[in-house]
């Protein structure tokens, strides 16, 4: 019997990064496991392509609910086996206001989804990738996570929290052979960004995204920015004092209090 074909796990599979990095890793071959809420957008869109039903399946799953995503984690163990790559993508971009009591709630769903889903979605993977001694957990962070952005705060503290808590495991994790991936964006054209009021440089397609996202990860990556233009202006924004910071951004649009997002 042939062996099985790779099988990578993706969360927020149904649109933007996440449809992308499915389209890349099916195209070379490999096996998917489709993560996220909206089932029959998945599937449209995979028949749309004529993907082959022995090569996917998908996973119907809330990522703010921790034992929602648990659950689909198991059934993929359970009916495709251990995966060699799980990316945890999934994501929630809304602009918040502190003095708004309606966003308090929203900022804990954007944690929700983009921090405490990240540890969700590797939880069920990590004894058995031990076990194997092989395998990659992605996190999807963000350039946003480098510096506070006004308007933005809940974005953009969830993911300085997602670098945080993957350099973590990694170190955790050092030895097993597991490895834990940090994947940084900078400004992917997907339907996050196009509600953007403010310039949005070095812009990359969700292909091209998904395609340099690959390789770092089959790199096994500690931390990449894509593209590394943005990681020259991440760290140059990390220098600045903050006087000139707070200068810089002064005036700057801010992202729209409502809308938008990565459906987990």
């Amino acid at each position: 019997m042939a062996p099985l074909a790779p099988l990578v796990f993706i969360t927020g599979a149904s649109s933007g990064i996440g449809q992308a990095l499915a389209a890349s890793y099916l195209r070379t071959g490999w096996r998917v496991a489709l993560a996220a809420r909206r089932v029959e957008v998945m599937k449209s869109w995979l028949d749309a392509c004529g993907v082959r039903p022995d090569s996917y399946e998908i996973y119907s799953c809330d990522v703010a609910e921790p034992d929602s995503v648990i659950a689909a984690a198991h059934a993929c163990l359970a009916g495709q086996g251990v995966p060699d790559v799980v990316i945890a993508n999934a994501g929630l971009s809304v602009g918040v206001d502190t003095a708004e009591r309606a966003d308090i709630d929203l900022l804990a769903r954007i944690h929700a989804v983009n921090t405490v889903g990240v540890a969700a979605t590797f939880h069920a993977f990590i004894a058995p990738m031990r076990e194997r001694g092989r395998g990659r957990l992605v996190g999807i962070a963000s350039v946003a996570g480098i510096r506070g952005l006004p308007g933005h705060g809940a974005y953009c503290a969830s993911k300085a929290a997602v670098i945080s808590y993957c350099e973590s495991l990694r170190g955790e994790l050092r030895g097993s052979g597991v490895r834990v991936v940090t994947l940084s964006p900078g400004y992917v054209d997907t339907p996050l960004t196009r509600q953007n009021r403010y310039a949005m440089p070095f812009l990359l397609s969700a292909d091209q995204f998904a395609a340099r996202a690959r390789r770092a990860i089959a790199r096994g990556a500690s931390y990449r920015t894509i593209p590394w233009q943005m990681g020259v202006v991440s760290c140059l924004l990390r220098a600045l004092p903050d006087a000139l910071f707070d200068r810089l951004l002064a005036g700057r649009p801010r992202k729209h209090r409502q809308g938008g997002g990565r459906p987990p």
